[in-house]
Parts: C-alpha cells; sequence; structure tokens
C-alpha cells in the first residue's frame, strides 16, 4: 500500500480520504438538531476525526507493530462512525442525500484501512 513516493502520512491516499471524510461528517452534523450538539453530533465529529489522527499517529511512529496497531484504532473509530451515521439515518438527522458523500468516503477508507492492516500483519 505505499511506496516511495510516501514521506510522510499527508502522503498516504487513506490519510487524505479520511480527511475529506471529517469535512463531510462536520457538514452532515451541521443539519442535526440543536439538542445533538453534546450527544451524536459530538460522538460522531469525534470517531471521524480520529480516523485520520491514529493514521498519522501510527504512521509516525518507528515501527511496523506500533504502526498497525494505530491502523486498527483508525479502523475501529470508522466501525463506531458507521453504527453513528446508522443511528442518525435511523432517527431521521439531516437530509437524505448528505449522507451520500459520507458513506461512500467512509467505506472506501475502510477499505483501504483493512488492507494495510492484513498487509502489514503478514
Amino acid at each position: 500500500m505505499e511506496n516511495t513516493s510516501v514521506k510522510t502520512y499527508k502522503d498516504l491516499i487513506v490519510w487524505q480520504r479520511a480527511m475529506e471524510l471529517v469535512v463531510e461528517i462536520y457538514a452532515l452534523t451541521e443539519q442535526f438538531p440543536r439538542e445533538e450538539i453534546y450527544g451524536l453530533t459530538s460522538q460522531m465529529r469525534r470517531a471521524a476525526v480520529s480516523i485520520p489522527s491514529n493514521i498519522a499517529e501510527g504512521r509516525s511512529r518507528g515501527t511496523k507493530k506500533d504502526y498497525r496497531q494505530f491502523l486498527i484504532m483508525a479502523y475501529s473509530s470508522g466501525a463506531e462512525l458507521e453504527t453513528q451515521v446508522e443511528i442518525a439515518k435511523r432517527l431521521l438527522f439531516g437530509k437524505k442525500i448528505s449522507y451520500n458523500k459520507a458513506d461512500s468516503l467512509l467505506q472506501e477508507v475502510m477499505k483501504m484501512l483493512n488492507k494495510m492492516i492484513l498487509t502489514l500483519g503478514a
């Protein structure tokens, strides 16, 4: 998944897509009811921010083992976010169309993380 053109975590496509996901989640949660600011809105934003943050921290660590562990944490945050997005949909928060880009990015990031975790575990 990595090559010689990857110098820092910012060069990782998975980190770049995860950053796009954060922006989408912030935009989506802006539509949520005001009373959710300390509830689902806050939880979704924290889970989204955790994904690129863990990718960056893991990539900045010195060992393959540490890197893999942080990718696992990023993946776990993605799973948490998937669940929270589903809850928000079921509660009819936000516009249905607003979820499309977030769903697509989240699935893309999760697939990339899974592949990286499996590759580093080999």
